[in-house]
């Protein structure tokens, strides 16, 4: 679940972080209250999940409750891409010396934390990577040892800090760490982390993104969840309890398993298709959830084709194909499938689908051949 900005400084401050002093507004009255209670100038920002706020005009300075007034009646109702703000954060501003980047994030290669500073903050860690990939300093962090003070001196150090900064820098970053950790997050990115021309080192802007296998253990989160801003299809999705995530490609994916899923979005790109979705059912491959899986992808009106990936471990491959067509009995589907099914079960699994295939329903023997097939079918390849 990623947070919004407000969001994401409330959550920065049950760990101490420091930040700018603010609150949010869900109009323009309730604008000119938290800017005069931060004090003047302050800065507006739309609050959405999405980059890009201040190019698209998204993020405004005000000296006064007058320039408050005219900035809150442009931002609010404004679309960033496809967004539309309901809110913004009114913060006091900030007098900038230096921006710096601090995140953490799990490195699962190294089955370590990854902790990355720079001192080329303000703009998106990807371009900085890209550009000047000596420019990110990086720190493992074993869980069982966790982050202590040394540690952030070190990277910050190494990240070429301002060492006016070093202090005070490391210190942020153990919480940050903390906040990670035992906040249960899968980011925890602070860009920029500011200092100002009077000497604080502070977060002025929060991305926070919580891990939803966490949610048992937080009940406050329920406050988060009625924030999200979820496309009809996600929304769809999670009333039939699947694992869904739209995307904007036309091939429609359904497979058993993260892993899985994620490989035939992979091996869908790779023979020159776009995926539609990320949409894993999990072990539970029965007519149910494949008539829910189907359903909710046959509500995107971008899908051409869909490609039915399963691999069968404890899940029967006989069982899946039963599923498949009991779930076309319930669904009519506009879009042409491609089926690859594989593993226990297997043959008895296609002798099943045998007699029902057809020039909108194929199979496929492997992942690649039927990555290719479902981009045919979507006319991707022309």
């Amino acid at each position: 679940m990623d947070l919004h900005e407000y969001q994401g400084k409330r959550y920065f401050a049950r760990f101490g972080i420091p930040t700018s002093p603010g609150g949010v507004a869900d109009n323009v009255e309730e604008a000119l209250e938290q800017a005069e209670a931060a004090g003047y100038p302050v800065v507006l920002k739309a609050q959405v999940k999405v980059g890009g706020r201040g190019k698209a005009g998204g993020i405004q300075i005000a000296a006064n409750a007058e320039e408050v007034r005219k900035h809150a009646k442009s931002i609010f109702g404004m679309r960033i891409k496809d967004h539309e703000v309901l809110r913004i954060w009114v913060e006091h501003a900030s007098d900038i010396a230096e921006e710096y980047y601090a995140s953490f994030t799990l490195d699962r290669a190294a089955k370590l934390h990854l902790c990355m500073v720079s001192a080329k903050g303000g703009v998106d860690i990807e371009e900085v990577a890209e550009s000047d990939p000596d420019a990110i300093a990086r720190l493992h962090v074993d869980p069982v040892d966790g982050m202590d003070l040394d540690m952030g001196a070190k990277i910050v150090a190494e990240a070429g800090l301002n060492e006016d900064a070093r202090y005070q820098a490391a210190g942020i970053l153990v919480k940050l760490y903390d906040c990670y950790v035992k906040g249960d997050c899968d980011l925890a990115e602070i860009n920029p982390l500011v200092l100002t021309t009077d000497g604080r080192v502070h977060a002025l802007d929060a991305k926070v993104t919580l891990d939803d296998n966490a949610a048992y253990r937080h009940p406050e989160w329920d406050e988060f969840a009625g924030t999200e801003v979820l496309d009809e299809r996600e929304l769809l999705a999670r009333e039939k309890g699947l694992n869904y995530i739209g995307l904007t490609g036309t091939v429609g994916i359904i497979a058993n398993g993260a892993g899985l899923a994620m490989s035939t979005l992979d091996v869908v790109t790779q023979v020159g298709g776009t995926a539609a979705n990320f949409l894993d059912i999990g072990g539970g491959a029965n007519a149910d959830v494949m008539a829910a899986a189907l359903e909710v992808i046959n509500s995107d009106r971008n899908v051409r084709s869909i490609f039915v990936n399963i691999f069968g471990g404890i899940t029967r491959v006989d069982e899946v194909a039963n599923g498949i067509l009991e779930a076309l009995s319930r669904v009519d589907i506009r879009s042409p499938i491609a089926l690859r099914l594989d593993g226990t079960n297997a043959e008895e699994g296609r002798r099943i689908l045998a007699p029902h295939l057809s020039p909108t329903l194929v199979a496929e023997q492997t992942m690649l051949d039927g990555a290719r097939r479902a981009v045919a079918l979507a006319g991707d390849l022309g």
